[in-house]
C-alpha cells in the first residue's frame, strides 16, 4: 500500500521534471588521507557487514596527495580530495541478495567508477550547464532535502516553472526497469540526464552549448581524463558520468537498517525502535498493506503480513496508478506519454527511503504531509477505471483500511525511520565548488 507514496518522489523536477542513523566512520576519510529535471529521478558494495561498511566516504589509499594531481585551475575552483572518495562502499547484507541485484540497472558499458562519480558530482552541481549560469541540477535535487525539492514546483533557470514536483534520487540505481521521469518516458538514467538540461523551462542548452560551456571550464580537463582516459568532452560522457553520480547515492545507513541487521526478521521488533515505531513497522506490513508495494520482490507477492524476500529497496517496480483521481485529467502520467488510455494514471514511484525529507509528495505535489498521505491510502483512493488491483478491494472498489488514529501516527514514525540522516550530510555528494 502507500502505493503510490512512491509516486511522491524519484528523481526529477519531472518536467520541464530520522530518526537516528546507525554508527559511521568519518565519510571525509580525513585520518586517511588529506539536474536535472528537477530530473526524476553504482555498483554493488562488496561483503559489508550486517549494517553497511566502516570505511564510507573514505578516500583510496594510494596516488599523489591532492596538490600533486590537481593543476591550479582544478584546486582553486573544486574541493575534491585526492585520491577521489570511494563511491561503491559495502553496503549491509540486506543489501546482497540475488532479489536485490535484480533491481540494479547499472548497464555494462557504464559501470560506476570514483573518478567518473567525482566528474559527475562536479557537473551535477555547476551552474554553468544552465543557459544564464543560474541553475544546477542540485537546484532541484538538494542533498539535504532528500535530494529532492521542497517546493510545488521547481523554478528553472528564468523563473518559469516545472510540469511536476521533483522526486528525490536516492537509491535510482535500483530501479530495475531503469526507466526515469514520472511519466516514464526516459528509457535509461543516462539518457534522462541530458533531457532537463535541453529543457526550455528547465536549463535551456542545446547538447552542443552543453559541450561548448563544459569545454570552456578550465577544471574539466583533468576531470574528464581521469574518469575517461582522456580530455574529450562530449554529450555521451557528460551523460554517463552524471549517471554514475546519481546511481552512487544510495540510501543504507538508516534505523531500519540497523534495526534489521539486529533482529533479522522485519516481523520482530527492532531493538533501536520506540513502541510507536515498531507499531507503525507492524501497520506497514500488516493492516496497511504498503510492504506488498513497496517491498517488491520483483516477483509474485505473498500475503500481507509475510515478510518479503526484499528489505531493501522500498520501491514498486513499475507505474502504477495510485487512485489520486477519479478519471483522466490535464496530466496522466504514463498514459499521455505513451498514448494509451489503459494507461492514465499511472506514474512512476520513487522509493520510501528518505521519504520524510521530500515533501511535497505526489507528482503534483498535492499533499503537504506524510499523514496526508497516509489518509488517502486509508480512505481517499478514488475508484480510477486504471487503479492498481493491489488498492482494490470486494468488487473491484477502493480499499478502506479503516486504520485508527494511533495506527496512522505509528505509520508515519515509522516511514521517518527510513531516513538516513547521514546521506543529507555526507561530503560525497556534497557541493564541491568552493564559491
Amino acid at each position: 500500500m502507500l502505493a503510490a507514496l512512491a509516486t511522491t518522489l524519484v528523481a526529477a523536477c519531472d518536467d520541464a521534471e530520522s530518526m537516528g542513523t546507525m554508527p559511521q566512520d568519518d565519510p571525509t576519510g580525513a585520518g586517511d588521507t588529506a539536474s536535472g529535471d528537477g530530473g526524476d529521478d553504482g555498483t554493488d558494495g562488496g561483503d559489508g557487514g550486517e549494517t553497511g561498511d566502516e570505511t564510507a566516504g573514505e578516500t583510496q589509499d594510494d596516488g599523489p596527495a591532492d596538490g600533486d594531481h590537481y593543476p591550479a585551475e582544478v584546486s582553486d575552483a573544486l574541493d575534491l580530495p585526492w585520491p577521489p572518495f570511494d563511491y561503491s562502499p559495502a553496503l549491509p547484507a540486506h543489501f546482497q541478495t540475488p532479489t536485490v541485484d535484480t533491481f540494479d540497472n547499472t548497464p555494462a558499458d557504464n559501470p560506476l567508477s570514483d573518478p567518473g562519480a567525482t566528474l559527475g558530482r562536479v557537473l551535477f552541481y555547476d551552474v554553468a550547464l544552465s543557459a544564464n549560469e543560474t541553475i544546477s541540477c542540485a537546484s532541484c535535487h538538494a542533498q539535504a532535502d532528500g535530494f529532492s525539492d521542497p517546493v510545488t514546483l521547481s523554478e528553472g533557470f528564468e523563473g518559469g516553472l516545472t510540469g511536476r514536483n521533483s522526486m528525490g534520487l536516492a537509491n535510482a540505481r535500483f530501479y530495475d526497469s531503469g526507466h526515469f521521469f514520472w511519466d516514464e518516458r526516459a528509457q535509461t538514467l543516462e539518457e534522462q540526464t541530458l533531457m532537463p538540461i535541453q529543457d526550455p523551462v528547465e536549463m535551456g542548452l542545446t547538447l552542443a552549448e552543453l559541450v561548448e560551456r563544459v569545454e570552456a571550464q578550465p577544471y574539466y580537463a583533468v576531470l574528464f581524463e581521469d574518469a575517461f582516459g582522456d580530455a574529450q568532452v562530449d554529450a555521451d560522457r557528460i551523460s554517463a558520468a552524471l549517471a554514475q553520480f546519481v546511481r552512487s547515492i544510495v540510501s543504507y545507513r538508516t534505523d531500519w537498517d540497523e534495526g534489521i541487521a539486529a533482529a533479522g526478521n522485519p516481523m520482530a521488533d527492532f531493538p533501536n525502535y520506540s513502541a510507536q515505531q515498531n507499531l507503525g513497522k507492524q501497520v506497514f506490513f500488516g493492516p496497511g498493506r504498503c510492504a506488498p508495494c513497496h517491498l517488491d520482490n520483483g516477483g509474485p507477492q505473498g500475503p500481507p503480513g509475510m515478510a518479503p524476500q526484499n528489505l531493501a529497496i522500498f520501491q514498486i517496480t513499475v507505474a502504477t496508478n495510485n487512485g489520486l483521481d477519479a478519471g483522466p485529467n490535464d496530466d496522466n502520467g504514463v498514459g499521455d506519454a505513451l498514448d494509451d488510455p489503459q494507461r492514465d494514471g499511472d506514474f512512476k514511484s520513487p522509493s520510501l527511503r528518505n521519504v520524510a525529507q521530500t515533501a511535497p509528495y505526489m507528482h503534483d505535489g498535492r499533499f503537504e504531509t506524510l499523514a496526508e498521505v497516509v489518509e488517502h491510502y486509508d480512505n481517499g483512493v478514488q475508484a480510477h477505471p486504471n487503479l492498481d488491483q493491489r488498492l482494490r478491494g470486494p468488487g473491484g472498489q477502493p480499499l478502506q483500511l479503516g486504520l485508527d488514529q494511533a495506527q496512522k501516527l505509528a505509520l508515519v514514525a515509522f516511514l521517518e525511520t527510513l531516513t538516513d540522516d547521514a546521506l543529507a550530510q555526507d561530503p560525497r555528494w556534497s557541493d564541491p565548488f568552493r564559491d
